[in-house]
């Protein structure tokens, strides 16, 4: 059976409401859905086109959802705070917009502090978000399932699905949604892993390509003034501070300056060079 919190006061539709036909046809939705996962995990999305993907995925996988978003979370004192999100379609990205950026209450936010599903079958009349449910029953929506993500103990974020008729998410589509987000989630938890390798390699290879340019900078000034190589550093250090601009810019221009020099006294190069350090 599957544990979730249902909307207080109403009760839920019975999970024997589903047939065997419409549960075998959920069933190849939902092995649909984590296939279609597995392939754009294995393509190396990025962590917003997977959000994207897992969005729609969600549409296709968990019964009766009209629209879907796929929210990330940090938590701050105590309380979760989006960082990235997607929605399909328009009008769930309206509704994240309320819960995170303007009332910070919601079916996808009570998800992730109980770490259970959170379930309403007329969200309209649900009292556990005053705030929010007249605005989403204007929207002409009804029912939500929200859904944590969950690595372990950790919330990562939620996935929330919603639809247009009222009471569409009993404990079949709860279950059927469980079974969708926690694959989901370790795929959005390994994209963000390998997102943050790729730009911790990426300021790794800046900084080495940085470090040599700074040290071929150095030798030049070294070689044209006979100073040692702290007093060049500090050359460099007084020019980059006098034009405002990065220590390895004046150093790159230094270096381009010094090929260019060479390529004039070999008769290949422009006629004009000026050095950083003054030199003719």
């Amino acid at each position: 059976m599957a544990e979730f919190d249902g909307q207080p006061g109403r009760e839920a539709p019975p999970a024997c409401d589903v047939s065997a036909e419409q549960a075998q046809s959920d069933e190849v939705d939902l092995h649909q859905g984590l296939s279609s996962l597995a392939h754009v995990v294995a393509d190396a999305r990025s962590v917003e086109d997977l959000l994207s993907d897992v969005a729609s995925f969600a549409v296709q996988a968990i019964p009766g959802v009209d629209g879907a978003g796929v929210t990330l979370v940090e938590f701050v004192s105590g309380s979760p705070r989006a960082h990235a999100w997607a929605a399909t379609p328009g009008f769930v990205r309206d509704i994240e917009i309320l819960q995170y950026n303007k009332l910070q209450e919601g079916p996808c936010i009570t998800c992730m502090q109980t770490r259970r599903p959170a379930v309403s079958g007329s969200i309209g009349s649900d009292d556990r978000w005053p705030r929010l449910r007249g605005s989403v029953a204007r929207m002409g929506v009804h029912s939500v399932l929200a859904l944590p993500m969950l690595i372990g103990d950790k919330v990562i974020g939620a996935i929330n699905s919603y639809a247009y008729e009222r009471d569409v998410f009993a404990e079949h589509a709860v279950r059927v949604g469980e079974q969708f987000a926690a694959p989901a989630a370790v795929s959005i938890y390994n994209a963000q892993l390998l997102a943050t390798a790729r730009e911790s390699t990426e300021r790794m290879r800046r900084a080495l390509e940085s470090r040599t340019v700074i040290d071929q900078a150095i030798g030049i000034v070294r070689s044209r003034s006979g100073i040692a190589a702290e007093d060049a550093f500090e050359r460099l250090t007084k020019i980059s501070q006098a034009e405002n601009v990065k220590l390895h810019v004046v150093a790159e221009r230094l270096v381009d300056e010094a090929v260019r020099k060479a390529q004039l006294r070999q008769g290949s190069g422009p006629q004009n060079a000026a050095d950083v350090d003054g030199r003719d």
